[in-house]
Order: C-alpha cells, then sequence, then structure tokens
C-alpha cells in the first residue's frame, strides 16, 4: 500500500454500538478510511473477498464464526489483510498473538492505542503480511468456496476429496461440489493427516475411503461412501497406498 495512500478498514463486530464507536474513532484519524462493516465472522470473510480491506479490525466474541476463526480464514486469502482485533477480554491475547495479528486493544477502545496499531498495520507490506499468515496458520475447520450470491463454508469434516484442475481446485463434499482457490499442494500441507494422495491432482479423505480396487490391468482405483464413480489412483502412489494402509 502506498505511503500516501488511505489505509482501508473493515469493522467487524455483533454489537451495533461498538462499531459506532470505531467508525467514531476512526474519523479522527487521518489517512484512514472505513469501507465497511460486518456483524460476524461469516460476513467479515464475504466482505473482505468483495472490499479488499487493507485492514480488518475485529471483534474476538461473536455468534457463529468468531474473530479467532474468521483471522485463521483472512491469513490464508492470496493478499490477507492486517488483522487488528477489539475485544473486552484480555483473555485471548496469546491465541491473538498466535493469528499474527497487528494489534490487540481492549474495549472501550482509546484513539490513542487505535491510531498506533494503525501505523503498525500501515508501515506493513502486502509481502510482510503474507509472511506473517504463513507463519501463523492452523488447520482451519472450514473452507471457503465463493458463490454470486456470496460465500459458502464447507466444513472440512464433510469433505470427500480435492481434485485440482489448473487454477482452481474442485471440492466434493456431502452436499456436492464447489470451486475454492487453495492449492492442493497447501490443502495437503495443512490438512495432510485426514487426506491422503492418490495422483498428482487429487487428495482423497481418510475417513471416507471405503476401499482399494485393482482392475485386471493393475491400475489401482479408491471407492469413497458417499460417492458413485472410482477415482484413479496413479501408478506412482499406489506404493505408498498400499504401505499405508498395508495391502
Amino acid at each position: 500500500m502506498g505511503a500516501a495512500a488511505k489505509l482501508r478498514v473493515l469493522i467487524v463486530d455483533d454489537e451495533p454500538p461498538a462499531r459506532e464507536r470505531l467508525r467514531s474513532l476512526l474519523a479522527e484519524i487521518a489517512d484512514v478510511e472505513v469501507v465497511g462493516e460486518a456483524v460476524n465472522g461469516h460476513e467479515a470473510l464475504k466482505e473482505s473477498h468483495d472490499l479488499a480491506p487493507d485492514v480488518v479490525l475485529l471483534d474476538v466474541r461473536m455468534p457463529g464464526m468468531d474473530g479467532l476463526e474468521a483471522a485463521r480464514h483472512l491469513n490464508v486469502l492470496e493478499e490477507p489483510p492486517a488483522v487488528i482485533f477489539t475485544t473486552a477480554y484480555d483473555s485471548h491475547a496469546v491465541e491473538a498473538f498466535d493469528a499474527h495479528a497487528v494489534g490487540y486493544l481492549l474495549k472501550p477502545v482509546r484513539k490513542e492505542q487505535l491510531a498506533a496499531s494503525l501505523a503498525r498495520a500501515g508501515r506493513l507490506t502486502r509481502a510482510q503480511l503474507q509472511r506473517l499468515a504463513a507463519a501463523g496458520e492452523e488447520r482451519r475447520s472450514h473452507l471457503a468456496a465463493r458463490h454470486r450470491e456470496g460465500l459458502r463454508l464447507i466444513p472440512i469434516e464433510e469433505v470427500q476429496y480435492f481434485l485440482a484442475d489448473q487454477k482452481y481446485t474442485t471440492v466434493r463434499h456431502v452436499n456436492g461440489e464447489d470451486l475454492i482457490e487453495d492449492s492442493l499442494r497447501l490443502l495437503e500441507s495443512e490438512f495432510g493427516a485426514a487426506f491422503v494422495r492418490i495422483h498428482r491432482n487429487a487428495l482423497v479423505a481418510v475417513k471416507y475411503l471405503e476401499r482399494i480396487e485393482r482392475n485386471a490391468d493393475g491400475q489401482y482405483f479408491v471407492r469413497l461412501r458417499g460417492c458413485e464413480a472410482p477415482l484413479q489412483v496413479s501408478r506412482r502412489m499406489a506404493g505408498e497406498l498400499k504401505e499405508r494402509f498395508r495391502i
């Protein structure tokens, strides 16, 4: 972000008075622009996709997806925003540190503290934010898939397999299919314990694996619970698959 550009800020809090206070404080701080508001973690992700803010002011305790979970999703965006937590509780400071937040402000938020955290965020380049996010990544409980009507969250526990195809990855889950932008390499790194690679562009969930078959030509396939069609196993991965499952 350029030195002369205004910091684009997204406010996320389920309490209207808290959002109004932040908006009022931000109006008194130079070179800051409020680009939107959200009332929970789900909305925060949607607005972050749509508005690409530089900074997200994120409440920790919210109904549904809380701020800590939302921060983990924000961390894996291609250009992650800086996250500043705002909360009435000091008990989440360690978790906020683990999420590599730029600031952790206790309510009622004071203008001086807010300005200092925003200044710190303004000094970070996108590359630095990406490195911070990568260092602070934790295993997500959901994946975010973008749709015309908004954002759909897919529980990892319901994912049957991932199939990479050029720029996008298909997620097959118990309720259908979606496209996500996460690479197969990133998904394997994050969820490798629960998934096994069967092909250079396919990961399958171990919990849905029903059986492994071999046809007359010696080609291996896997069958997954809830999936009608079998998935082909590459010859290179067949050996590792047999070793892992003692076939």
